[in-house]
């Protein structure tokens, strides 16, 4: 017969499953309000933003009753840990959407500095790291994890690409500073969206392997 703790943790899984899958689909929105300049989407993930707070409190809740009335042990008490430890990455990621959203609104008030080309890669990559990072730690799988963790360099350079991008528009022509600087501030949440989810599969990692790769840089490697 299954373990009641078992069920426990397997119900918590699924709370910061869902939780992710909400994050993920507010930052989709923030990006598409920057991209189709969507007012209404950077609205709707600004005010859901709430929601996903709520959802980081329950996610602590959860933990805090699990370890009172299980009392677990070994492994089941570091899984635990580890997801009291992902609920705020996830809650942060949903964080930079806001902050892609608000600026989404200004630019949408002045004309389009440029097409988009990178950024919607950029994004589509780190919104795949978090759900990978999350699928990670669902399935247990360390393997996965440090795909994820890999990853990060690609969304680094992507980040650097853009950075050197609008530093010209803006030496070239200074009336583009205040859009230019608006599309780094989105870049740049970007790559911390990249580096959240970097954040739970290295916890992933350490979770199944007992190996802390945290600041641990192949040579040669960005950031």
């Amino acid at each position: 017969m299954e373990r009641r703790i078992e069920q426990e943790l397997e119900s918590l899984k699924g709370l910061l499953l869902t939780m992710a899958g909400e994050v993920e689909q507010q930052l989709a929105l923030a990006v598409r309000a920057v991209v189709e300049r969507d007012d209404a989407a950077a609205s709707a993930v600004i005010s859901a933003d709430a929601g996903i707070d709520q959802r980081e409190i329950e996610v602590d809740r959860r933990i805090i009753e699990l370890i009172v009335r299980e009392r677990p042990l070994a492994r089941d008490l570091r899984l635990v840990i580890t997801a009291g430890k992902i609920a705020p990455d996830l809650e942060r990621v949903a964080d930079h959407a806001v902050n892609i959203a608000e600026q989404a609104l200004l630019l949408n008030r002045q004309p389009p500095l440029k097409p988009f080309l990178v950024m919607p890669r950029m994004a589509q990559v780190a919104s795949g790291m978090v759900r990978d990072a999350i699928t990670a730690f669902i399935n247990g799988d360390a393997v996965a994890a440090r795909r994820v963790v890999a990853q990060d360099d690609v969304v680094d350079a992507m980040h650097e690409e853009i950075f050197r991008e609008l530093l010209t528009y803006m030496m070239e022509d200074a009336r583009t500073i205040r859009r230019a600087l608006a599309l780094l501030l989105i870049a740049r949440s970007l790559e911390r969206v990249a580096d959240q989810a970097t954040n739970i599969s290295e916890q992933v990692v350490y979770l199944e392997e007992g190996e802390d790769i945290r600041h641990q840089r192949p040579e040669g490697s960005r950031g």
